[in-house]
């Protein structure tokens, strides 16, 4: 029987999610080689069903009553998790999303009435930094909801629950080490690798780059 870890590699590999042997620059404004290209899954809506339904399964038993997840990606495995929660628990989970407003995450739309005061479960893809993650989380609370856990595709970063803001518990179906390196340490900036500009912020690392020239 595969592991869950093996499991989501697998369907990340099908997606041609894992992108190596690159030169990527991170949402935090890291440099690296590697990327898990999340955007990659979404198409395919049965892969993301399964994964979700995994993380649904690590929180089956916490007594969810709503799922967040920061927009854009984050609507998606809201809705797919809190289904997932629902037919397995013979109760309906409600799925909510947060907004990013001018570096900070809302919950607006009247959501805030549909998670006051209840028990909230975060999704969040990929965690590198948990920044984003971290937002919702915080978000969450700010409108009384009571937020158990927070549900990952992947933690990249070695993100831990005190990071997001001490949630009572952190679960990634899969947990994976990518070297990462500051902008002036980079080596493959060093070596004139060029910047891949199809994922990550690799375009706008480029036309900052641009500007400042």
């Amino acid at each position: 029987m595969k592991s869950t870890e093996e499991f989501v590699l697998e369907i990340l590999a099908k997606v041609s999610a894992v992108i190596t042997n690159s030169h990527v620059v991170y949402t935090s404004g890291k440099h690296g080689n590697a990327y898990v290209n999340k955007d990659a899954v979404y198409p395919h809506i049965w892969e993301v069903s399964k994964i979700c339904r995994k993380i649904a399964t690590e929180f089956l038993y916490d007594h969810v009553e709503v799922v967040i997840g920061p927009a854009i990606g984050g609507v998606i495995l809201s809705q797919w998790t809190a289904m997932h929660l629902s037919e397995i628990t013979g109760k309906e989970v409600l799925a909510v999303y947060a907004e990013n407003y001018e570096g900070n995450f809302v919950i607006k739309r009247g959501y805030d009435k549909v998670v006051a005061d209840k028990n909230a479960l975060v999704v969040e893809d990929v965690l590198t930094t948990g920044g984003t993650a971290h937002k919702v989380v915080k978000a969450t609370r700010a409108i009384g909801g009571k937020v158990i856990g927070l549900g990952a595709i992947c933690n990249r970063g070695g993100v831990t629950a005190e990071q997001l803001g001490d949630v009572p518990r952190l679960s990634s179906l899969l947990d994976v080490s990518l070297e990462a390196w500051d902008e002036a340490d980079c080596p493959l900036c060093a070596n004139s690798v060029p910047i891949n500009i199809e994922v990550g912020k690799g375009r706008e690392f480029l036309d900052r780059m641009a500007h400042r020239a």
